[in-house]
This record gives C-alpha cells, structure tokens and sequence, in this order.
C-alpha cells in the first residue's frame, strides 16, 4: 500500500509558468497510488501540452466545456459533472489569481470552474496551490478572495519564497511537487490530534572530547522525523527537537537544533511547558566526558593513550517525566528503548524506571539508519508488537496508539 492506494484525484491546471512543475506532481500522485484525471483551461495549455498530461496520467486530458466526452472517452455532455463524482478531491496546482478570483466570486466560464463549481461540496474538497509574481500575492484583492475562497470551504496550501520567472524574489511560489505531494497526503490522514502540541527528540547527540572528535552513536534520526512527520498530520502543531542529522524538516514542524545531551534539555524546557505530548525517540548519550580538550589532542610517541573521564549526562526522559505537568497528566509522556538483546524485559523495567505510561522498544542495531523498522510498545497492560514496516507507517500507528491511549485517560 501507497500513501495515496485508492485516491482519484482530479488535477486542475490554470495558467502560469508553475504548470511545469505540475507534470512532476502529476508523476508523483501516480507513484503514490493515486489515479489522476487532468483537466486544464486554456490558458495552462500555453504553457504545458494536453498530450505531455495525458501521457503521465494515462487518461484523456480534458480541456473544454464543450467536450462531449466522458472520462473513457463516450460522448457525454456533462462533463463538468461527471469528472468530479468519483474524486476524493480537486487539486488545482497552479492556481493562478484570476483563477482564485474566479472562485471566490463564483464565476464559471470554462470548464475547470465549472467543474469546482458543481462538485459535490460535502465529499469533494477543493484544494488550492496558488502560484504567482509576488505582488500579485501580496495584492489586497489576492488575499481578499483568498480568505473568501477558504471561508467558502476550500483548503489553500502554502506557498514557496524565492527566485520567480519574472526575475524577481519573493513569496507566491507554487509549492515543490513534493511538498505538495507530502500536504495532500497529510490532508487525508486522520486528525487524531487535532488540537494537540507533540514535542519530539530525535537522532543522536554528540559529546565533544575535543574541537575535533567526540562520542555519539548510529542513530541516523529517520524514526523521530517520522514521528513529527505523523504527529503533524495527524492534526497536531509539532515541535521537533534533533541532534547533529542531515534530514530534511517534514513539512509543518518547528525544528530545533542541538548537539549535546545538555543543549537538547535545555531546547525542551520552554515548548515542555506547552506540549500536550512528549516523545523521546532521541538516542541520547549515557555519558560526556567531563573535560572537554579546548584543543585537538596529539599523540606524543609515547604510546600512552589519553586518560578520559567521564560524567553521566542528565536523564532527559526522566526529568521530563519527572516535571509536574507530567505528573499532573497535562502531559503525556511517551519513552524509546534502543536495546540490543532482552527487548521486552529492558522495555518493561525502563518503563517503571522511567515513569512513563508508554515506553517504545526497538532493536538498536538493527534500526539505526534503516528505513524500516519494528516496535514494542510496551504499557501498564502487557507489549504490543507491530511488525517490520517502513519508519513512517510505523510512526503513523505509534501516533494512533497514543490518541487513542490519550482518549481512554480523558
């Protein structure tokens, strides 16, 4: 199964340059599962062909009004009907701003707003990726019908800030193809903690010996990314906490950086005061050494290695867990095993260690900088397995799990 098994998606195209990016999305719904069925004005068709559509979506390229096709190719005059019946929903990526202004004021002169017009309100969304000059974003009459469309019931995503084809810089950019992919995706997950603030950690930490070297571990970051990734879609505003990883930020989630054990409680402390939920995904190191060197340190020929000395690092998931909002049940904590043999008796005593109702155990080696993963959830009434899966379906289901555990506490 794909992100997007079983969607059929109706991609509109309005003009505008953007419309070459709308060939890779169309691409990248395809690979996701969906079916998509295109429909552009003709303006869009300046600037990308029907054919080039066709061939990636691998139906007829719908165009006019006055087409008396259907969507398998019978003659049928009701188009602007018969295409939106069976979607899961209308993307139109771009969406120029005389296009928006056509929604907003209800217009329908060609068949794309025709089409958004007519469709079924209550199970069809409309979702919107403006795209345009800067100053045409930034026109009062833009925003205007923006707020009117999304008053009206359509979903506006984002949009990107940088160097524009008309040479200018600045906001009004149509998203990247993949960012659009990752919103749509998350638009159709269900908004389990919707009203909820996650706080996540992730990745490793790194403990200095000197400028040049230090301690840190095989922790690649991948399941906590997920996780924030999930948490997000899932409805929630997402505060990611990470060691030293080279990962790309999901879409919606303040990111935080850090390097040490220390300098990831010390980031924790102010959104710890207003996240409803804390998950310690991070392979936090045990250790530092007590005295970092100011400089690199030499071998002398002596054959003498140095003499470290080592200071246990605070016990961040413990401390948390330890604080009053945490005790008074206005914060749920949820704790991460990495072990290397005993899962399930490690899982189960770092739990009551801990004092966490939930506690996540993974086999450490066989996880870290992998994709896929396999999971313990271990709680007051016995473990949970969930089978080998890729990272973010397994975090996907971590997030269910602790909604679900959140509503029994409620």
């Amino acid at each position: 199964m794909t992100d997007l098994s079983g969607k059929h998606i109706v991609l509109g195209l309005s003009g505008g340059i953007a419309c070459y990016k709308a060939a890779d999305f169309c691409r990248a719904l395809i690979k996701a599962g969906a079916t998509v069925q295109v429909v552009m004005t003709e303006a869009a068709g300046q600037f990308i062909t029907p054919v080039t559509m066709q061939a990636l979506s691998n139906r007829p390229v719908f165009t006019s009004q006055w087409d008396a096709r259907d969507a398998a190719g019978v003659a049928n005059s009701m188009a602007h009907i018969n295409l939106t019946r069976e979607a899961d929903a209308i993307v139109i990526a771009p969406c120029s701003a005389d296009f928006i202004a056509k929604l907003a004021h209800g217009a329908a002169d060609d068949l794309l707003s025709l089409m958004c017009l007519a469709r079924p309100l209550g199970t069809v969304p409309l979702l919107l990726a403006p795209a345009m000059n800067r100053e045409m974003w930034a026109h009062p009459a833009t925003q205007r019908n923006l707020a009117q469309v999304q008053a009206d019931g359509a979903t506006v995503f984002g949009v990107g800030k940088g160097f524009q084809a008309c040479g200018e810089t600045g906001d009004g950019r149509m998203l990247e193809p993949q960012e659009l992919l990752e919103d749509l995706v998350a638009f159709f997950q269900p908004k389990l903690l919707a009203g909820h603030h996650v706080l996540v950690t992730a990745g490793p930490t790194y403990e200095a010996i000197d400028p040049v070297r230090g301690i840190t571990n095989l922790s690649s970051g991948k399941m906590g990314f997920a996780i924030a990734r999930a948490a997000h879609e899932a409805g929630a505003q997402v505060t990611l906490v990470a060691g030293p990883v080279s990962l790309p930020t999901p879409r919606g989630v303040t990111r935080l950086d850090v390097k040490s054990a220390q300098n990831m409680l010390a980031a924790l402390a102010e959104p710890a005061q207003a996240a409803t939920v804390f998950i310690a995904c991070a392979a936090v190191a045990d250790w530092r050494p007590t005295h970092a060197a100011d400089q690199k340190i030499k071998k002398d020929g002596s054959g003498q290695t140095p003499q470290l000395q080592f200071t246990e690092n605070p016990d961040i998931l413990a401390t948390v867990a330890q604080s009053p909002r945490a005790k008074s049940g206005a914060l749920y904590c949820v704790g991460f095993a990495a072990e290397s043999q005993d899962l399930l008796a490690n899982a189960q005593a770092k739990r009551l260690r801990k004092g966490v109702p939930l506690l996540v155990g993974n086999i450490g080696p066989a996880t870290f900088g992998q994709d896929d993963n396999a999971l313990l959830l271990v709680d007051a009434n016995g473990a949970t397995e969930l089978a080998r899966a890729p990272k973010l379906v397994l975090a996907r289901l971590l997030i269910a799990a602790v909604a679900e555990r959140m509503r029994a506490r409620a």
